[in-house]
C-alpha cells in the first residue's frame, strides 16, 4: 500500500474519473509516482492518478526507450478530498517489488489558475526535478528473498 498525502489542496486539480486501467501522459496533471530501481541502471515507472488511472513503464536505462509493463495486478487507486487535505492510496501487489533494490516517490501537483505544475520528491540529484535520476531513488528495499 502506498499512501500519499497533500496538505493544503484548495487549489489542487484532481483529474475527473476517466474509467478504470492503463492511461496515458498522466504526468501532464495532478499525478503520484512510483518509481523502482532493479540494479544496473535499470528501473521500472508506475503513475497513479486520481482519474483512477495508471500506467507502468520499465527502461533498461536513465530516460532510456520506454517499455509499456503489465503490472502483476492492475493497481486499485483510492483518493478522498477533504477542505484541506487530499489522499491518493494505492494497493499493488507486493510481487511487484521483486528484484527492486531501492524506490522514489514523486508526485506532480497542477493548482487551479494557469500554475506551472509543481515537481515533489523526497530528493531531487540536480537544481530541477527529474524523477528519473538515480538519486532520487532514496528508499533502500528488502532483498527480493524476502518479498
Amino acid at each position: 500500500m502506498l499512501r500519499f498525502r497533500v496538505d493544503g489542496c484548495g487549489a489542487l486539480v484532481v483529474p475527473d474519473f476517466k474509467g478504470l486501467g492503463r492511461g496515458e501522459n498522466l504526468w501532464k496533471t495532478t499525478c503520484f509516482e512510483l518509481f523502482l530501481n532493479d540494479g544496473e541502471g535499470a528501473y521500472r515507472e508506475f503513475n497513479f492518478s486520481p482519474s483512477q488511472q495508471w500506467a507502468a513503464y520499465r527502461f533498461a536505462g536513465y530516460r532510456g526507450p520506454r517499455q509499456d509493463i503489465d503490472p502483476v495486478t492492475a493497481p486499485e487507486i483510492q483518493s478522498e478530498r477533504g477542505l484541506s487535505i487530499f489522499t491518493l492510496t494505492v494497493f499493488l501487489s507486493a510481487l511487484e517489488l521483486q528484484g527492486a533494490r531501492s524506490a522514489a516517490l514523486s508526485a506532480v501537483i497542477e493548482e487551479e489558475g494557469g500554475r506551472r505544475p509543481s515537481y515533489w520528491a523526497l530528493a531531487h540529484g540536480g537544481p530541477g526535478p527529474d524523477f528519473h535520476d538515480p538519486a532520487c531513488f532514496r528508499i533502500p528495499l528488502a532483498s527480493a528473498e524476502a518479498v
